[in-house]
């Protein structure tokens, strides 16, 4: 679904629709009153009900509300919900919280979507994180959730489960073949800049984030456009058990696999962390094959680094990074663990530039693990326990990595056929010596991880998994 089918060929500072045709052939849903939430609110054990072909949104623009879709603080959940090919939006200036609220629901489809116009205002707005999709509170049990081929766009986070109080965690969330969205002109000086009516800009957090999910697939999506400025750093994902209120003491993230998906045009590239607010555990995570570009810690005010890991209780354990393409320009780790090592840490068969300051700490004193380790060698000693780092080729930055991985002074002597400064290039590895294209050498790259395959990530199957996204 996009906005072509209720007459509408394009918007402003959004991809091409790429319309054959623009004719309103959909029913409409709108919102005309000043109440909470709406227009569709879901009662008390409410089930089987599947809404297709639908443009849902609300009218009244100076109004500030919350969700067009979400049931009404239930005692047993809402059930088997398919919400397909819909076009849900806010107004362009005005405050929307959310699309679809999750909370207290199970068993839901959300596929062929389209979502925009999902915003919290700056300074005078009543909310501070706007979701396109939202869920993970509440004291009802969540899942399983399909969220499948949906254009998801918002302010704060695109899609973010938790956040909120509750004594239940969401589990079996299939998450896959979305773009994640958010336009440029939402960003303060940005020619044509977008706010709210007075000029307010609208606030701006991350693009996908965890803070209460268990049994997460991360597959094949596109994640764009992330930048700081308000209380976060611009980070394309964000993974930390976590609940601001401290009414969510069973919060966890676990067992989450991110994998073949694409993040650009963002501040920072990965959040992970155990931030010593009331959660049980945030541990399992498997990351693999992504490529992440144009990470810029000035054009969009972030870390610049490929990760930020904090640890402190519960104590951050079995994180594994592996056949990654990132191209981080300020540092790759950032770190801060005051407590115990870190277990069960990895980062292999990767290739990754390491930026100006290769790997550092976030501060703190003596009671950072990072006091007094002034090579990245010393750093993964000092902060994790029998961490494995190896098979990664390294393109720049200072020394002293630890032994096992292959050191390149640039990009072309790294391999990389088209690294156009990191930002869209193609990434693929030169296979041979060719003086009349990009390719100085072969890649040591090439067969170069522990299971045989090329160094850094699967290119191929990224680009078969995301196909038709943009």
């Amino acid at each position: 679904m996009t906005p072509c089918y209720a007459g509408v060929a394009s918007l402003p500072g959004r991809p091409d629709f790429h319309c054959s045709s623009v004719h309103n052939v959909l029913a409409k849903l709108e919102l005309d009153q000043t109440i909470d939430s709406g227009p569709v609110v879901f009662e008390d054990g409410a089930n089987h009900y599947r809404f297709l072909g639908l443009e849902i949104t609300r009218g009244v623009p100076d109004f500030h509300m919350r969700n067009l879709v979400q049931p009404r603080k239930p005692e047993f959940a809402a059930d088997h919900l398919v919400f397909d090919r819909l076009w849900l939006h806010g107004n362009p200036q005005g405050e929307t919280k959310g699309g679809i609220h999750l909370s207290g629901t199970t068993d839901v489809g959300i596929v062929d979507s389209f979502f925009t116009d999902f915003h919290c205002i700056a300074a005078h707005g009543s909310c501070t994180d706007a979701q396109a999709i939202n869920g993970g509170g509440g004291d009802l049990p969540g899942g399983p959730y399909k969220i499948v081929n949906n254009f998801l766009e918002a302010s704060g986070e695109c899609l973010m489960f938790g956040g909120a109080g509750g004594t239940t965690t969401p589990t079996d969330i299939e998450i896959r073949h979305n773009h994640f969205f958010r336009p440029l002109l939402w960003k303060l000086g940005q020619p044509g800049f977008v706010g709210a009516a007075d000029g307010s800009p609208f606030i701006v957090k991350n693009c996908l984030e965890f803070k209460n999910a268990q049994r997460v697939l991360v597959e094949g999506n596109v994640l764009e456009n992330s930048w700081g400025g308000f209380t976060q750093m611009g980070f394309g994902i964000v993974i930390t058990p976590t609940n601001q209120s401290g009414h969510c003491p069973q919060c966890r993230v676990t067992d989450i696999t991110l994998r073949y998906n694409r993040i650009s045009h963002v501040g920072g590239a990965l959040d992970i962390a155990n931030v010593g607010n009331p959660s049980t555990a945030g541990e399992r995570y498997s990351i693999h094959d992504l490529v992440f570009d144009d990470i810029d810690n000035v054009a969009y005010k972030g870390l610049g680094s490929l990760a930020l890991i904090i640890s402190n209780e519960p104590i951050l354990g079995s994180v594994n990074l592996d056949h990654i393409t990132a191209f981080p320009p300020r540092a790759l780790i950032t770190v801060h663990n005051e407590a115990a090592k870190l277990k069960n840490f990895s980062i292999t068969n990767s290739i990754f530039t390491v930026g100006e300051r290769g790997m550092f700490g976030t501060g703190g004193g003596d009671a950072n693990c990072t006091s007094g380790a002034r090579t990245p060698a010393k750093i993964l000693e000092s902060c994790f326990d029998d961490v494995h780092f190896n098979n990664n080729v390294i393109i720049g930055g200072p020394g002293n990595w630890p032994p096992g991985n292959s050191e390149a002074k640039s990009p072309a002597e790294a391999g990389l056929r088209d690294f156009h400064g990191g930002k869209g290039g193609d990434y693929r590895l030169c296979q041979r010596k060719d003086e009349t294209r990009e390719c100085k050498a072969a890649s040591p790259a090439l067969g170069a991880a522990t299971d045989h395959r090329n160094a850094g990530a699967d290119l191929d199957t990224i680009d078969r998994e995301t196909a038709g996204i943009i």
